[in-house]
């Protein structure tokens, strides 16, 4: 069981991943009592009759006209019996729980005013494992995404527990719940703000973090099978190029290929290696640069209240305030950023696979085939490379720039922040996929010359052996993807 991720200070992405992979989420005292003190404004804005958006108010377009008393429990299930207008596969279990994270932590910030009976159900679903299922598209922004999630609260929707799908009242019949009856503003909270982007975000991170450590691997295994030059990678001269990222990656570099070898054996053979070698430090050392300024972006964002209206003062003298804080534009523009970066990974593995299978560039058998001309060896497993890297220069066309005009011109522009953050998980998907190619392709590349090999390089390839034999087109190659995936997934390299 995953250590416990206590929501008392704002959370950090890190934090949001480890719940989406599993940590259970605690609520601090401290928490608690500031989603306690925020309840109590609200019923002082209710008891006043003040107007607030949301509270008193319609939505959207309807933001003028006034709610009674006696309706403004309707219009919290009314919200989000409307706002559900998801469709699409479900969001998987990860993503799922990443944005209920979110969630719950922005509410923890004490300027919603939902009720703590409403978060304490969010959080025993969440540690409960009973996710509902919430479906991937139909979201400019976030409404519809956050409503499947409240439709559960209120005894509607279904809940994926582990094994199969079940009812809303099932899945709170299990804590021990009867669906909530909402109150004032509490439909609307949880509808409203940017925890389905800040979730997928946050996981996007993690999983960009990760395999970006696997295409330093991969990119090291490639070089040493190319007869590359041993001295590209030195400190001295890389650092002439001001980058941290570029730094990270030569000294990874540096220490996978330390005593090749290989490398020994080639050195002084070329001037130059072709830039999708030469180059490995200055694109994934940027991608790396991309990723800490996105991971800034959304640790700023965790820290920020993001909903709309927000709540503050004493019940003594409460004051509710409009902004525009659920619009998601600098997480919109920072998953733009990070699926471009994973993108570029992904197109320079694409590349460094091509010079593998490739004769006229690998002095290596076509294709990496024991048998040229009876087998065909890897040759379509680079195809399969070229789709997916394709496909991600589809899908990082940026979606912040999408617009559009909803709700009778009241939102008139939009900023799609969480489908931005979603094509970046699987443009990362993709990568997944591509680094595993790269990773077969060196290993067997390696078989065909069997020479001394790095102490870190030759590690992974007989971890990779261990697991996936040496390919004879003797089966399905996407069977071994889907092998060399789940060892990318199991650690590091």
């Amino acid at each position: 069981m995953s250590e416990n991720v206590v929501l008392d200070a704002p959370l950090t992405w890190k934090q949001i991943a480890a719940v989406a992979n599993g940590a259970p989420l605690a609520l601090s005292d401290a928490a608690r009592q500031r989603i306690v003190h925020a309840r109590r404004v609200v019923d002082a804005l209710v008891e006043r009759g003040i107007r607030g958006y949301g509270i008193n108010t319609g939505v959207g377009a309807l933001c003028d006209v006034v709610i009674d008393r006696e309706n403004q429990q309707a219009l919290s299930r009314n919200i989000i019996l409307s706002h559900s207008c998801g469709v699409g596969e479900p969001l998987a279990r990860p993503e799922a729980r990443a944005v209920m994270a979110a969630q719950i932590a922005n509410f923890a910030h004490g300027y919603s005013g939902v009720r703590i009976e409403t978060v304490e159900a969010l959080l025993a679903l969440l540690n409960a494992n009973l996710i509902p299922d919430i479906p991937s598209r139909g979201s400019v922004g976030y409404l519809t995404h956050a409503a499947a999630i409240g439709l559960v609260l209120i005894g509607h929707g279904t809940v994926d527990d582990g094994k199969g799908k079940i009812s809303g009242v099932e899945a709170l019949a299990r804590i021990g719940l009867k669906p909530l009856r909402l109150e004032a503003k509490e439909g609307l909270s949880l509808v409203n703000g940017t925890p389905c982007a800040t979730g997928l975000a946050a996981l996007a991170l993690s999983r960009a973090t990760h395999l970006f450590d696997w295409a330093d691997a991969a990119a090291a295994m490639t070089y040493e099978n190319l007869g590359s030059q041993a001295n590209a990678f030195a400190a001295g001269p890389l650092a002439l190029r001001r980058s941290k990222g570029l730094d990270e990656v030569g000294a990874s570099l540096r220490d996978f290929l330390a005593g090749s070898p290989m490398l020994a054996e080639t050195a002084g053979t070329r001037t130059q290696d072709p830039l999708s070698l030469r180059a490995v430090p200055h694109v994934h050392g940027a991608a790396r640069d991309a990723l800490a300024h996105v991971a800034e972006v959304v640790d700023r964002e965790l820290a920020s209240l993001t909903d709309n209206p927000a709540v503050s003062g004493t019940p003594e003298a409460p004051e509710v305030h409009s902004q525009a804080h659920a619009v998601g534009a600098a997480l919109g523009l920072a998953m733009d950023s990070l699926a471009v970066a994973v993108a570029e990974v992904a197109a320079i593995s694409e590349r460094r696979i091509d010079r593998l299978v490739n004769p006229l560039v690998s002095r290596l058998p076509a294709f990496l085939a024991g048998d040229s001309g009876v087998a065909s060896g890897l040759m379509i497993a680079q195809y399969t490379a070229a789709s997916l890297a394709a496909e991600n220069r589809r899908l990082a066309a940026p979606a912040s720039l999408d617009g559009g005009i909803t709700s009778a011109l009241q939102e008139d522009i939009l900023t799609h922040a969480t489908p931005a953050a979603w094509k970046a998980l699987a443009i990362a998907d993709n990568l997944e996929t591509i680094l595993s190619i790269e990773l077969l392709a060196a290993s067997q590349a390696y078989d065909l010359q069997p020479r001394g090999r790095a102490a870190r390089t030759d590690a992974l390839y007989r971890r990779i052996r261990s697991e996936i034999p040496t390919y004879a087109d003797d089966r399905p190659l996407n069977g071994d993807f889907a092998r060399m995936r789940t060892l990318i997934e199991g650690g590091t390299p």
